[in-house]
């Protein structure tokens, strides 16, 4: 429960973030899996991204993703690789439900508790900065660039600036109404447009800040977004048109809740903007008192 909104937000914040002992029990499995990838297709090396390596991630939501470097020639259809990925870890935990969602391959182990995502990625080049650009599955696309470490640079750094910690905490507030209704929409968008908003930012107040972003996304009508980092093409919003199509009506119904409560924050009724966070995230953020 809390008094004020500031309290509120930091008390949703601290059940939004993952527990070490969530990541530890995904993680404890890499070593599995790398065993397995590596006899099978030979691995430069195995790494952790995504939402956990960066901080944004979701507690019971997010997955841990890997990706793993093949030393195998690179087929021209992705869905041969994942197919081939997928048996492989499927031999080697074969209890385990184990399923393709591109870009990776999604491993539910714990009845589904304990979430590990495989990306097979294939290196392409070196970049200045000393990171590598890779060709991964794609969602709209046979294959796609990724940069996932000049990725993590640049949430590191969208956070390291004068509002300490705010761009992580809006990706992670952004994934939260994703999860909690259901949003088809790609997490990786949502953190880089987060990490991109909070850039532009000079002073943090959430009631009006998460209305602000929720509209800005609105405002784009959630197009696809030119890489922040300019080291890949676009990102897409979403897998499908109609995922899209999907996402962009939830949207409008998230930022008339937001702007309600944006609204309520302001002239002083704090219970009712806490009636509409929570109608937000349907049921999820901290009661008033």
């Amino acid at each position: 429960m809390a008094r004020t909104a500031a309290e509120g937000f930091e008390t949703f914040l601290g059940r939004l973030t993952p527990s070490e002992s969530e990541r530890e029990k995904a993680s404890s499995h890499r070593a599995s899996i790398y065993a397995k990838l590596d006899d099978r297709f030979g691995l430069y090396r195995m790494f952790e991204s995504g939402s956990f390596k960066h901080g944004t991630g979701v507690s019971g939501k997010s997955d841990v993703d890997f990706f793993v470097s093949l030393k195998t020639s690179r087929p021209s259809l992705a869905s041969s690789t994942l197919t081939s990925v997928k048996n492989a870890l499927q031999d080697r935990f074969p209890s385990t439900y184990i399923h393709t969602s591109r870009p990776g391959v999604v491993l539910e182990f714990g009845g589904g508790y304990e979430r590990v995502e495989v990306i097979p990625a294939y290196a392409q080049e070196k970049l200045s900065d000393g990171s590598m650009r890779f060709k991964i599955p794609g969602v709209t696309s046979e294959w796609l660039d990724s940069t996932p470490e000049a990725h993590f640079g640049y949430v590191n750094d969208s956070n390291s600036l004068p509002r300490r910690g705010a761009a992580k905490s809006l990706a992670r507030l952004a994934k939260a109404w994703k999860y909690y209704r259901n949003v088809p929409i790609s997490s990786f968008y949502l953190e880089m447009r987060a990490a991109s908003y909070m850039r532009a930012q000079t002073y943090l107040d959430w009631p009006l800040d998460l209305y602000y972003f929720l509209n800005s996304l609105q405002s784009h009508e959630l197009a696809a977004m030119n890489d922040p980092t300019g080291n890949t093409g676009r990102i897409e919003p979403c897998s499908s048109t109609t995922n899209k199509i999907d996402a962009k009506s939830k949207l409008d119904t998230a930022v008339n809740r937001a702007l309600r409560a944006k609204d309520y924050y302001k002239d002083g009724r704090i219970r009712d903007a806490f009636d509409a966070w929570d109608l937000l995230f349907n049921g999820n953020f901290p009661a008033y008192y």
